[in-house]
């Protein structure tokens, strides 16, 4: 990846609904060859899909909750993984250091529905051993924009 793949890359972030022109001009190139960049970055995974950024509150689920979740020792965790992946409610499932194993990020209407979560499914799955639920307050940033690193000097 290349200087102007990341030039690209750092405007689409900016602006996903940029078109081949705007990027062309970001880039350097014709709108052909940008277009061709673009399609190569997709294949390549680089840019793993389109979509909207959308207000949580705007669509019904306005509360942000993490939840920390402690497996039992020797499970297999491969039941919690296909599990949490099939759950719309969890944004973001990480496996982290320390005495919880993973970190979830989920939305949700509101309180009711949050405990009902995680009593109901989460501790449902098998090899749960412990949950503790971390209710956002306020939310100071929230971004998927990624900090693209430059390209590396040539030699």
């Amino acid at each position: 990846m290349d200087a102007i793949d990341r030039n690209i890359l750092v405007a689409l972030q900016e602006d996903g609904a940029a078109g081949l022109a705007e990027l062309a001009k970001v880039s350097g190139l014709s709108v052909s060859a940008t277009a061709e960049r673009v399609k190569r970055l997709e294949e390549r995974g680089v840019i793993r899909g389109w979509r909207a950024d959308l207000d949580p509150a705007s669509v019904g689920c306005p509360l942000l909750v993490f939840l920390r979740v402690t497996l039992r020792p020797g499970r297999d965790e491969s039941g919690f993984r296909k599990a949490v992946k099939r759950m719309p409610q969890v944004l973001e499932c990480h496996a982290v250091t320390g005495p919880a194993g993973y970190l979830l990020k989920a939305r949700f209407p509101g309180l009711a529905e949050a405990e009902a979560f995680v009593a109901g499914e989460i501790r449902a799955i098998p090899g749960v051993d412990a949950t503790e639920v971390l209710v956002g307050l306020a939310t100071v940033k929230e971004t998927g924009i990624l900090p693209v690193a430059p390209a590396p000097p040539e030699d």
